[in-house]
């Protein structure tokens, strides 16, 4: 079962390789497209200037990219103009389109499509006589909600999702009700995405987020960008890529593929470089890793300081070594024992590469170490994340100003809804502190999280799916599987803005409750309210709206949890309405209950917010040995058997997540196709295979059954062989559910097993 994705194409497929810098007058073109075709010639500037505004504006609903230091008044990117405006438009989805059309004619239509129809304006239940969706009212929707979890057989019968566009009081009275309830089945986007790095994290150094901040990138002497596309991704990292550049930081990209960002841009807000067509450079150093080979370069890079130091003992240091790191004698003995052949073959970049690499972090004073989902989502994802942080510790790279590891996360206020309890394995610490703080007795059992949710439900043992934004249905691994998953719950509810593909594909009993965005103004009893996120750097910030709500029947997404918390917990002392006048009072008992959010309610409203205290930053470690740990894992095999290729799906530039607004990839030179894959050269000239060649693509799961894509068009391009890439969520059929790491149970999204031939 393949989604339908993308719109109709509109001319003829075309691939010509991009050759311009990132952002710049193709950015600000684009940005005027979408404008244009919104028609949102006041709400878009509008919009623009009050994006990411301390204190006055909403923080951006795309990437958790910080806020500038410097408070820059056009903090803003394409991708993030486009996520706005797609949440402005005029258009509207109401109780006339939903009569109009039934729920089996919209599953036929593309996502693109479903999209594209505008917001939805009131809550709607699915009727299956009539195969419709009808409108209901919020008092009955939310008993509807309430009933069905009041007659489950055992609370954890039901599975709480949340995507990253929750803001932390919202997240915070999610988790309250869940655990209110009696289940921690709270997943969420993190377990398909960086649950790899908050544990190798946790593990070395005894916190799960990264300690840089956007103060230390200023000031690094080096950055290492690892398996990430930060022009479509985190646009705003450009920015710092540049400033670095400027002042003489050395910058290392280590990707498959060489993206745009790796090379050179023109920053739309510096008026002066975009009048003169100046572009700076990105990079001092691309190395294009095989897919999985991460870890490798890592240990590569790690054994030649290791070498080095012997006759150069400053190519250590050593005083930090000692004084704040264990069992550092056992990772000199595993790098010592790696064969540089191994470490050659695994990573696919000779010796040559590899200590240019480590060259460059050895010569540097303080170095950062950056990374998204290409590092993550891999079978030895939190091995790999846990060599960065070996690498880190051998020249003291932690703990002081212009060092350290800097995970990038994907989507905006994602880490602030872990922070804030949207954890399926709570401590013992947490769940005690909420227990006192809120009166509650919180349940200790792990709970699910994303495919054992998915899993759960295909087996009939979790009846009752709640969504909180996203797009559930395309963004989960095994599409077919996760689709017949969610048909077999007794009640799906989707909190959303807009219809998807996740509203089609529902349980006996399915709700539609349409939420307010991020751009809109909040009315409550206590006036206009606010919501706070934390972006990728721990730095904590309000988020106010400014645009009237699409529909007077919207309701806000905390107002939706407790409309349900009431309705299915008619007996609770929690004062879910009180809690609502007034954002504030959600605030000060997230004050009492969450380390690091100490009066907070005072702290938001400073400059740019406040930032949560890492303690491994303090080198404060939080581990077992009270020391940051080296870790020793062997080198994991990940060369592709003969006649196989590694594929790694990844986003278009024309894309957030699942939303996608056309059919091009500016910055990978392709036009009007979504239905395709990137092979090296040779590779497909091994195959008998030429440019737009129809391909079939076939996927081998660990348990050996097989999935396959069919008439994908082949696109020769700049990737190791061994290795082809395509898009998401197209692809996510061909990750079986059972291919998960066994260290992370993150799915196995960068590194799917799969052999492409001719199309028959």
């Amino acid at each position: 079962m393949e989604p339908n994705v993308g719109p109709a194409p509109k001319g003829e497929p075309e691939f010509h390789p991009y050759h311009h810098p990132a952002a710049g007058w193709g950015a600000a073109k684009s940005v005027t497209r979408v404008l244009a075709a919104e028609k949102a010639f006041v709400d878009g500037p509008r919009a623009i200037m009050r994006m990411n505004h301390e204190r006055t504006g909403f923080d951006c609903p795309g990437c958790a990219w910080p806020d500038d230091t410097k408070g820059l008044h056009l903090d803003i990117c394409e991708n993030g103009i486009k996520h706005v405006t797609w949440e402005m438009t005029g258009k509207r989805v109401g109780a006339e389109f939903f009569a109009a059309h039934s729920v089996s004619e919209l599953f036929e239509w593309s996502d693109f499509d479903l999209e594209d129809q505008g917001r939805l304006t009131g809550p709607m239940v699915y009727d299956p006589e009539s195969d419709h969706y009808k409108p209901i009212s919020w008092r009955d929707a939310f008993e509807l909600v309430g009933r069905t979890l009041r007659e489950l057989d055992d609370p954890n019968q039901a599975s709480f999702y949340t995507s990253g566009r929750l803001g932390n009081e919202p997240t915070f009275l999610y988790q309250l009700m869940a655990r209110e309830l009696g289940t921690n089945n709270l997943p969420d986007c993190s377990n398909m995405c960086h649950e790899a790095s908050g544990r190798a994290l946790t593990a070395s150094l005894g916190t799960g987020k990264g300690t840089a901040d956007l103060r230390d990138w200023k000031a690094t002497d080096a950055l290492f960008i690892m398996g990430v596309n930060a022009a479509s991704n985190a646009p705003r990292m450009l920015t710092a890529l540049a400033e670095a550049y400027d002042r003489g930081a050395q910058i290392v990209h280590i990707n498959p593929l060489v993206e745009a960002a790796a090379t050179r841009t023109i920053v739309p807000h510096d008026f002066t470089d975009m009048a003169l067509f100046k572009s700076t450079r990105t990079s001092t150093l691309n190395l294009q890793v095989r897919i999985g080979g991460d870890m490798a370069l890592l240990r590569g890079m790690s054994k030649a300081v290791l070498e080095q130091a012997k006759t150069d003992p400053k190519a250590l240091d050593q005083e930090f070594i000692d004084r704040h790191t264990a069992y550092f004698d056992d990772y000199r003995a595993v790098c010592e024992a790696t064969s540089w052949d191994e470490i050659e073959r695994q990573s696919g970049i000779d010796r040559d590469g590899i200590l240019k690499a480590a060259r460059v972090y050895r010569e540097a004073d303080r170095s950062i170490m950056s990374w998204c989902l290409g590092v993550s989502q891999h079978e030895h994802g939190v091995d790999t994340v846990r060599e960065i942080v070996n690498l880190l510790l051998l020249r003291g790279n932690l703990g002081r100003e212009g060092a350290g590891p800097s995970p990038v996360r994907g989507h905006s206020n994602v880490q602030g809804n872990r922070t804030c309890g949207i954890d399926h394995r709570p401590s013992e610490e947490f769940l005690a502190r909420l227990g006192e703080v809120c009166g509650i007795d919180p349940p200790r059992a792990h709970g699910m999280d994303t495919v054992a949710t998915i899993q759960a439900m295909r087996r009939g043992d979790v009846k009752v799916f709640v969504g909180m934004g996203g797009n559930f249905a395309l963004a989960a691994p095994d599409t077919p599987y996760t689709y017949a998953a969610l048909r077999t719950c007794d009640l799906t509810v989707q909190v959303s803005t807009k219809l998807n593909r996740s509203h089609l594909v529902h349980g006996r009993q399915a709700l539609i409750l349409p939420c307010l965005g991020r751009t809109e103004k909040d009315h409550q009893r206590g006036g206009i309210q606010s919501t706070s996120v934390e972006d990728s750097m721990s730095m904590v910030h309000l988020s106010i709206g400014m645009k009237r709500p699409a529909s007077k029947h919207l309701l806000s997404e905390p107002a939706i949890i407790a409309g349900m918390a009431r309705a299915a917990l008619p007996d609770s002392a929690t004062p879910w309405e009180w809690y609502i006048e007034d954002y504030d009072r959600i605030r000060d008992t997230m004050a009492q209950t969450l380390d690091g959010f100490e009066d907070c309610n005072r702290r938001v409203r400073l400059p740019l917010g406040f930032r949560i205290k890492q303690p491994a930053r303090e080198l404060v470690f939080l581990t077992p040995s009270g020391q940051a740990e080296f870790s020793t894992a062997p080198l994991p095999d990940v060369v592709p058997a003969p006649g196989t290729l590694a594929l790694g799906t990844m986003r278009s530039h024309d894309q957030w997540n699942t939303t996608i607004y056309s059919d091009n990839d500016r910055y990978r030179g392709v036009k009007n196709l979504r239905t395709l894959v990137f092979v090296n050269e040779d590779d497909m000239r091994e195959r008998g295979i030429s440019e737009f060649d129809p391909v079939d693509i076939v996927a081998t799961a660990k348990d050996g059954t097989h999935r396959r894509l069919d008439g994908y068009l082949a696109i020769p391009y700049d990737i190791p062989r061994g290795c082809a890439a395509g898009y998401m969520p197209e692809m996510n059929v061909l990750c079986a559910i059972g291919d998960y790491s066994l260290q992370s149970d993150q799915p196995l999204m960068k590194h799917v097993k799969v052999t492409i031939e001719s199309h028959a």
